[in-house]
């Protein structure tokens, strides 16, 4: 049998300052899901679930110390650094 082991992961307080600073900018305010590993025992299989921020009913999923973004799935991406100019823009 299968046992999944699930281990919440905290955003650091870096990522939250930096995506609490551009929505300052942008005049929004977002909303913080923490991600979390999900581990099969016994196995060397894991995944990782990223956090998942929502600003303006889209969500961006975002790894800590990474500078891509995904939105709303893992089919379009950015960097984070035009992070502020794609929030502006929808």
């Amino acid at each position: 049998m299968l046992t999944i082991e699930t281990k919440e992961l905290n955003i650091s307080e870096e990522l939250r300052k930096k995506v609490d600073m551009i929505c300052k900018f942008a005049y929004v305010k977002p909303t913080y899901k923490n991600g979390n590993i999900r581990n099969i025992k016994g196995t060397n299989i894991a995944y990782v679930k990223p956090h998942i921020i929502t600003i303006n009913k889209i969500d961006y999923l975002m790894f800590d110390e990474c500078e891509d973004i995904y939105i709303n799935g893992y089919d379009k991406k950015i960097k984070f650094k035009d992070l502020l100019e794609y929030i502006k823009s929808n």
